[in-house]
């Protein structure tokens, strides 16, 4: 069943791609469009079918197919779960800015993405220059062309379009299929709208020049009726750059909430610029946009409840661990991030955290970590550490790598700073694996630099607080960890520092988290993507035979150019808001007597005090019995002051970190190491850098980055 699927995708997806390498040639344009025509622009769609069926078609019914795929494969046919598709860590060709860490898989397809560009640009240059050149405004030649190369331009930037909203669908089902996430894949974003907004602004600058040139420079004014409005175009290029300019580094990274607020434009920028290229071209790109929003609304029902948050970790270093009540049914993976919206900090921001926790070692809670960096985070923390004994908090997610590898005979984990949260779940799973005793485990090596000595308090985080010395017995790890700020250990007043963990009350409209459409998610995902699509596709063909086809044929005039496209843009929302919400209050009626019993166990949970303990770097080994676990912690961990991890070169490594390096990096014969970096730039860099140096042949590199 999974083969024929995976190869009935195969076969859409070379088809959908082979209809876009075709589409701007001369032989597709003067043989095949009139012969498909005949059969595809019918009164029942319009101009816009040829689109529909040879470019909208293939991608859905791919969305499709890919939730029962996905659905087939995350079931477990072990006892013990196991991440099954190996690929998410790969091998690093090269490390260069801007582009930052590509690996060979990576390269491979941005040539081929550039040389479909560079293919489209030609062949529609060659059709402007050689076959039919416009010339309506009786200009020069040469005014004609540059114009026709204007135009050909926009129609560049319009591909990048069909591929935009792929890589920010966050619960995406086409993205696992080539073991993406939507936060690694969130650079693909970058890079495309870097494109799209590039060509989109040569297009309009063409155009004004050659306007100024034929002196009609009030056409980029003009609201044509029955053909493309290019005022619309203008509006759409305005937003276009203002949510270009806000998206630079220094606005993500150094003001962030401009960048948060303005690319909230993305709405009206989708209104206009559809608006200006028609429903026809529309068709070519919806697939993307469809997806992206049926997405984006099934987020907004699960955010409308309100998520039972039981307890907040303050960590010496004034980080915060905060643990949720979650249905025992919602998977995730390692390295997970979930969206936390808290309303009396913000009413519109959402924030992803890094989940620690594991959905198969710890059943009913989820835990994430949050470091105190940032307005928003600072003010979430005075809120965790006053007198509330409640917070109101909306989550969405969890959302990550639909599958994870973990079956390596060695894993090197370096992290920076907070870096180290997603390998804490990590290890939290690997904890789980150890209790089937059949099964083989890595060797882990926590690689750790941190800028203070109080930080080393995230390691106190790597085991659950209800773990026993069984479930570790099994578990080889050690850690070499960097204080870089630091020459020694702080004076023993730093030894007082507490770890507290602060209970909270629940509240009548508290639920657990859950996945947003309950147990086989991805199933009835599948139900909505299909019914708002054929649903869609009915509605047009009726608004389209017996509102618009009239008009043109009784009448003689045309139908408005842009209400055409803003049929398409109302009806596909209607759908999507529909089909989406049917499905949503059909589940949760369903789900109604599970979600009582959860609500009515979140409600019985019992109110604890406050409670205060040393952590396991502040107090040495007196701790209570129970604390032997995190003991073990500290006898495994090496602390450096006053350097950095030197990852430079092979011979730093193996004489900086100590000799269970140097067996990792000079495993002989099929021994697999699997490397994964957290942390700053610059170290994640550094590390590729060694992956792809051919210091090792068995290194397999997967970096981890949230920088949105």
């Amino acid at each position: 069943m999974r083969s024929l699927l995976k190869m009935l995708m195969v076969v859409l997806f070379l088809g959908w791609i082979f209809v876009w390498i075709m589409s701007s040639t001369n032989l597709f344009k003067n043989n095949w469009t009139p012969k498909i025509t005949k059969y595809l622009n019918t009164t029942y769609f319009g101009p816009q079918g040829i689109n529909l069926v040879l470019l909208t078609v293939p991608m859905m019914f791919i969305a499709v197919l890919s939730c029962v795929y996905l659905h087939i494969q995350k079931k477990p046919n072990q006892t013990q779960r196991e991440w099954k598709i190996k690929g998410r860590m790969g091998r690093v060709m090269m490390v260069m800015n801007p582009l930052g860490i590509v690996t060979a898989t990576e390269l491979t397809f941005s040539l081929l993405f550039v040389a479909l560009l560079t293919w489209a640009l030609a062949n529609y240059l060659y059709l402007s220059y050689h076959v039919s050149l416009h010339n309506h405004d009786n200009a020069k030649i040469w005014q004609a062309k540059f114009r026709a190369f204007g135009l050909r331009i926009g129609y560049v930037g319009h591909i990048c379009w069909a591929f935009l909203f792929f890589p920010v669908t966050r619960a995406s089902t086409i993205l696992p299929l080539v073991g993406l996430t939507s936060e690694s894949s969130i650079k693909y974003h970058i890079w495309l709208g870097h494109i799209s907004n590039f060509l989109f602004l040569v297009h309009t600058v063409v155009f004004l020049i050659y306007w100024a040139m034929v002196n009609k420079l009030m056409e980029t004014f003009a609201w044509n009726p029955i053909y493309v409005p290019n005022l619309a175009g203008t509006i759409a290029m305005v937003i276009g750059i203002a949510m270009w300019v806000t998206s630079l580094p220094y606005y993500r990274r150094k003001k962030f909430e401009i960048f948060f607020y303005t690319h909230h434009l993305y709405g009206l920028y989708i209104v206009f610029y559809v608006i200006h290229v028609g429903d026809s071209w529309f068709c070519m790109i919806l697939p993307n946009i469809f997806l992206f929003f049926i997405d984006r609304y099934l987020r907004f029902l699960q955010s409308t409840k309100r998520s039972r948050l039981v307890s907040a970790r303050i960590l010496p270093s004034d980080n915060l661990e905060l643990t949720f009540s979650k249905t025992p049914g919602l998977q995730y993976t390692p390295t997970s991030i979930l969206f936390l919206h808290v309303p009396s900090i913000s009413k519109l921001q959402w924030h992803p955290f890094t989940i620690t926790s594991s959905s198969n070692l710890e059943k009913d809670t989820l835990s994430v970590v949050i470091r105190r960096q940032g307005s928003w985070t600072q003010k979430l923390y005075t809120h965790i550490s006053s007198s509330v004994d409640s917070l109101e908090v909306s989550t969405e997610g969890p959302y990550g790598p639909n599958s994870f590898n973990l079956r390596h005979d060695s894993l090197i984990l370096v992290s920076g700073g907070s870096g180290i949260t997603p390998f804490i779940s990590v290890i939290r799973e690997l904890i789980f694996q150890s209790q089937n005793q059949g099964t083989k485990l890595p060797n882990v090596l926590l690689v750790c630099a941190f800028k203070h000595y109080h930080d080393l308090a995230f390691l106190d985080l790597i085991f659950p607080p209800d773990i026993s010395v069984s479930d570790i017995s099994r578990l080889n790890l050690r850690i070499e960890a960097y204080i870089t700020k630091e020459d020694k250990k702080p004076e023993t007043a730093d030894d007082n520092r507490l770890l507290q963990t602060k209970w909270f009350k629940p509240h009548p409209l508290d639920s657990p988290i859950s996945p947003v459409l309950g147990p086989n998610n991805l199933l009835w995902l599948g139900v909505v993507i299909l019914s708002s699509f054929v649903m869609f596709l009915l509605l047009i063909a009726i608004v389209t035979r017996y509102y618009i086809y009239p008009v043109d044929r009784n009448t003689g005039k045309i139908y408005n150019f842009s209400y055409r496209a803003l049929w398409d843009m109302f009806l596909g929302c209607v759908c999507i808001f529909i089909s989406s919400s049917v499905v949503f209050l059909w589940r949760k009626k369903l789900n109604k007597e599970g979600d009582k019993e959860s609500k009515k166990q979140v409600q019985n949970v019992d109110f604890q005090t406050p409670t205060s303990s040393p952590g396991s770097w502040f107090c040495g080994y007196e701790r209570e019995l129970e604390s032997v676990p995190y003991q073990s912690i500290v006898e495994a961990t090496s602390v450096h002051f006053g350097s950095k991890p030197n990852l430079k070169s092979k011979s730093s490594i193996t004489s900086r970190l100590d000799s269970h390096v140097q067996i990792l990096f000079e495993a002989e014969g099929s021994e697999d190491v699997g490397v994964m970096v957290c942390g700053p730039r610059k170290m994640r860099h550094e590390v590729a850098r060694i992956c792809s140096s051919g210091l090792a042949k068995n290194l397999h590199f997967e970096a981890i980055s949230f920088n949105w």
